[in-house]
């Protein structure tokens, strides 16, 4: 029996989807802190388990029986590792036998600031002895193509990455992987750095826009300050901004640049590409 934390969430929903092609549906449980949000899966024959992140017994309850669990990271940024280490805590003493977990991209040497849970969420599992392996997963090319309707309204695609590459996949090539890991023997000890097979500067983005859609959009790098302005000014939550702009002037850095193609050997074909990401999002 494999149980997904997180579950109700985008990623967890895209898991559970590549398990369902390689598992029966009462093989999988899906972890989440309110069931009726994934009344859905229930319905298709997946067990639903009641696990909230700040109430370690409920943990405990979720995980018992489970062969391996796949911990998706949480999603309060700032309250991570407290709400990991109450389920690494919890998979010991349900007797997990696998646990895997997605980090990010290079967290051990990474100038993300993101990272520095991540980084201290692996130093628990490793503390913990529990077998586990470790899914490092690059930036979603998901989060750069939501700002492609303001790109075309504007002319401009905003950013302060510079001219960092940025090795970013989709969403479903990310879960894919964690299905194939969770569904093949020997993965104890195993540290997976999981990015797309192609990289792109912001400004080739930009271009790739421009050429698919036949509008000029041209990249215009900002100071970081600037940057998280606008995206306050824009609408998005403050927390949310300083993220993405800190996450920007780490792909400045080379945060989020890896060729190791780890990720596409993992699931057996190439990764998404940027051009058929635009493309979709054009077709929206």
């Amino acid at each position: 029996m494999i149980v997904i934390t997180g579950a109700s969430g985008q990623l967890g929903r895209l898991v559970i989807e590549a398990l369902l092609k390689k598992l029966p549906s009462h093989e999988i449980v899906a972890a989440v802190r309110n069931p009726e949000k994934v009344a859905d899966l229930a319905a298709r024959g997946i067990q639903v388990r009641q696990a909230d992140y700040d109430q370690p017994d409920s943990l405990v309850t979720a995980f018992e029986g489970a062969d391996k669990l796949l911990l998706i990271s949480a999603s309060e940024v700032g309250r991570r590792v407290p709400q990991h280490r109450a389920v690494i805590n919890a998979a010991k003493t349900a007797g997990v036998g696998l646990l895997a977990y997605t980090s990010l991209l290079h967290a051990d040497t990474s100038p993300l600031p993101l990272a520095t849970e991540h980084r201290e969420t692996e130093s628990l599992i490793h503390a913990s002895g529990l077998p586990a392996v470790i899914l490092r997963n690059g930036w979603y090319t998901e989060n750069y193509i939501a700002s492609v309707p303001a790109a075309l309204q504007y002319g401009a695609l905003l950013g302060c990455a510079g001219q960092g590459r940025i090795s970013s996949a989709a969403r479903e090539d990310y879960a894919e992987a964690a299905a194939a890991v969770l569904t093949k023997p020997d993965q104890t000890g195993r540290i997976y750095e999981l990015a797309g097979d192609e990289s792109f500067t912001l400004g080739e983005l930009a271009h790739e826009i421009s050429r698919q859609s036949g509008r000029e959009v041209a990249y215009q790098n900002l100071s970081a300050s600037e940057f998280r302005s606008a995206l306050v000014n824009a609408g998005l939550p403050d927390a949310l901004a300083t993220l993405l702009a800190e996450s920007d002037i780490g792909a400045s850095e080379g945060g989020l640049f890896d060729h190791g193609q780890q990720l596409s050997a993992l699931i057996g074909r190439p990764t998404i590409t940027l051009k058929e990401h635009v493309k979709r999002a054009l077709a929206q």
